[in-house]
């Protein structure tokens, strides 16, 4: 089983309104990043767990959890000229752009905020998201640092 970090403006898309989602799962869509897609791609799979995380909002952090609930397959935004997400260079018979699908399984017991996070930067080793610079939405977390961020949650 892998891990992963997957980001998500709580705006636009938050832990809730994936816990309120038919069956608690929704594609994960509109990603255009091309290492954020090949982790998708190439190296998500069913049963994966994942960190909920809020960004671009007052307190951005980590706030649930959830799970790989597909295999990957095309996002199908990049081939409707009315999306925000439509890429005209993308061939329906090799798509550029795809997905999984995500399942709610828990919020925290509480947000484990961006700050808190860097606090324990050194604990986490070499942690994506605490790497200056690091904008990606998807990230991969080892299962120590999984372990570590859990254990968090209850202190």
């Amino acid at each position: 089983m892998n891990y992963w970090l997957m980001k998500s403006e709580p705006d636009a898309f938050s832990i809730d309104d994936l816990k309120n989602r038919p069956d608690r799962t929704e594609p994960w869509d509109g990603v255009r990043n091309y290492q954020a897609r090949n982790f998708m791609r190439d190296e998500m799979k069913v049963g994966d767990r994942i960190f909920f995380y809020h960004s671009n909002c007052k307190v951005p952090g980590i706030v649930g959890i959830a799970t790989v609930a597909s295999e990957p397959y095309p996002d199908r935004w990049q081939f409707d000229p009315d999306s925000k997400y439509y890429d005209p260079k993308s061939d329906p018979d090799n798509p550029r752009w795809i997905l999984v699908d995500v399942k709610y399984e828990r919020h925290l017991d509480r947000v484990l905020s961006l700050n808190e996070i860097k606090e324990h930067a050194e604990a986490l080793g070499d942690f994506a998201l605490t790497r200056r610079g690091n904008r990606l939405s998807i990230m991969p977390v080892d299962d120590a640092q999984w372990d570590y961020l859990l254990g968090l949650e209850k202190q």
